[in-house]
């Protein structure tokens, strides 16, 4: 990011809630202004808002402020980066982190959970690019996308997920080549850090076997994810096109 005198402006997709509000809180302890995207947890966002701003408020009393839009309303996208460009007069960076996660058994595959899980993971952040790309250029800004170790080693059951996270790996390598020289553009991979919730697809003991596989031997946290996203965003310059597997070591041996 550009060194500039102004409190930088961040927009966070799926920022109300677990990976995606650390991210938030993350960058914002580090100095950022921050947009705070949710769709259906109005409630979590705001109080994340209130949060923020009750331990840095800005000159117009607000360091964060929360957004509806639905990513899968592609006509949705461009408003929902012009509103954060009205409140806070300028954006920095986007980190697309919003997403869904479900399994798809081949052969009973159905264009719902297609256009859902191309839609979250891939079509929104191309699309939500897109519309950020002018702003980003004029601030000389940076996009981090969060994709998945999955996306390079797929993991059985969640086919369209993988694609779809492959997909987004792509477009970030892609997106760094368009964009570039004014915007860099990054990933972040995250491994075993919070299991899906309302899911039994990983019982107790699949899951201890796969913190087993990791070199580190323990699960992360969300904290972990947004430190690497804060280090692309605030502390990466020459780094561009890159993902990072923040997976204790995971895929070192898969």
């Amino acid at each position: 990011m550009s060194n500039t005198p102004h409190a930088p402006v961040v927009l966070v997709t799926g920022a109300a809630r677990r990976v995606g509000a650390e991210i938030a809180r993350r960058l914002h302890a580090a100095g950022a202004s921050v947009a705070i995207h949710y769709r259906a947890s109005a409630a979590d966002a705001v109080a994340l808002a209130a949060e923020l701003n009750a331990a840095r408020p800005d000159a117009a009393g607000q360091s964060a402020a929360a957004f509806a839009a639905d990513l899968l309303d592609i006509a949705a996208l461009p408003r929902l980066v012009d509103a954060v460009v009205s409140r806070f007069g300028r954006l920095d960076a986007l980190v697309n982190n919003a997403s869904t996660f479900h399994a798809t058994k081949v052969g009973a595959v159905d264009t719902a959970a297609w256009d859902d899980l191309i839609g979250s993971n891939l079509k929104a952040p191309l699309f939500l690019s897109q519309a950020a790309a002018a702003h980003l250029d004029r601030s000389g800004g940076c996009i981090v996308n969060i994709t998945d170790v999955h996306a390079e080693r797929p993991l059985k059951g969640y086919p369209v997920y993988c694609a779809a996270k492959a997909g987004l790996l792509g477009l970030t390598r892609a997106l760094a080549l368009e964009l570039g020289p004014r915007v860099r553009v990054n990933a972040v991979a995250p491994g075993s850090i919070e299991w899906p919730e309302g899911t039994d697809d990983f019982p107790p003991a699949e899951r201890t076997a796969i913190i087993g596989h990791t070199l580190l031997k323990c699960m992360g946290s969300p904290a972990d994810i947004a430190r690497a996203v804060k280090f692309l965003v605030f502390d990466a310059p020459y780094v561009t096109g890159q993902v990072i597997n923040v997976d204790g070591g995971r895929t070192a041996h898969l």
